[in-house]
């Protein structure tokens, strides 16, 4: 049978942590408009599907004033975090572990569902859009931000970088069923789940919209985290996955030096 969490050691290690807050701190300013426009009421309901550790899911409740928002995930410790760390919204924010592949809710229970940085994670991500979808009532909104490792670009003389970028992901993805381009084909996913009205949209993560310091800390969590992993289901050592992180680290650090990351959002309203 099919692994539907492949990557949980590297979802469990400590890097992790620090990835989920600069991601937030990086995308969060750019995501807020993209959900504002489908205007959604104060009072909804929501679910952060895969919250890991509540970064977002205290976002949206701060967004979202009088909405009752629960963030789940299947990693019990990062659950306890964001409880602690996030204590002051209680009882309209909460969290609880939950499989994303078969969600408790009934049919329509949210008015915002929300899946972020989880479905180049997994496999099978047309079953995880579908349930989403379920769980989502007529009219309501789901906004998903999937991972695409293509649309990583970097200055072109850093060496074995541009190959490292290419050809790592695809290698490990491969190796654990997940896709790392899932970003290009999520689309495709929101209307096999019969939503409609779905938009791409791209965060830009570079080094003039974001600090260089948390665009870089987004690197260097993942390499913290995947270097080894990528070692073992790879064809680069564990030395050459580290140098080309490195290098990749100390460009983005470089104030000569330009680079980005692309970050696809799709998003999709329930027919009413």
């Amino acid at each position: 049978m099919t692994d539907l969490n492949p990557q949980r050691e590297q979802m469990a290690d400590e890097s992790m942590v620090r990835n989920l807050a600069a991601q937030a701190t990086a995308i969060w300013p750019q995501e807020v408009p993209l959900l504002r426009r489908w205007g959604l009421a104060p009072d909804i309901r929501v679910l952060d599907a895969g919250c890991g550790t509540g970064e977002i899911s205290a976002r949206l409740a701060e967004m979202y004033p009088l909405a009752k928002v629960l963030g789940i995930d299947v990693l019990d410790h990062h659950l306890a975090y964001a409880r602690e760390k996030y204590a002051r919204f209680a009882p309209r924010l909460s969290f609880e572990q939950q499989d994303l592949f078969q969600l408790p809710a009934t049919d329509g229970t949210y008015d915002l569902t929300v899946c972020r940085h989880v479905v180049q994670a997994v496999p099978n991500v047309d079953r995880v859009i579908a349930e989403l979808a379920r769980v989502t009532r007529p009219g309501g909104v789901v906004h998903v931000i999937a991972e695409d490792y293509n649309l990583l670009h970097f200055p072109a003389d850093l060496p074995g970088v541009r190959e490292f970028w290419n050809d790592a992901p695809a290698q490990f993805g491969a190796a654990n069923g997940v896709d790392n381009f899932v970003g290009r084909h999520t689309w495709a996913y929101f209307r096999a789940a019969g939503l409609v009205d779905v938009t791409v949209d791209y965060v830009i993560v570079d080094t003039i919209r974001v600090p260089r310091e948390i665009f870089a800390g987004v690197i260097t969590a993942w390499r913290d985290g995947y270097a080894g992993p990528i070692s073992e289901h790879t064809k680069w050592s564990y030395e050459d996955a580290r140098r080309c992180f490195d290098l990749t680290i100390g460009a983005i650090l470089d104030p000569s030096r330009y680079c980005v990351w692309m970050v696809p959002v799709i998003a999709g309203r329930k027919p009413a």
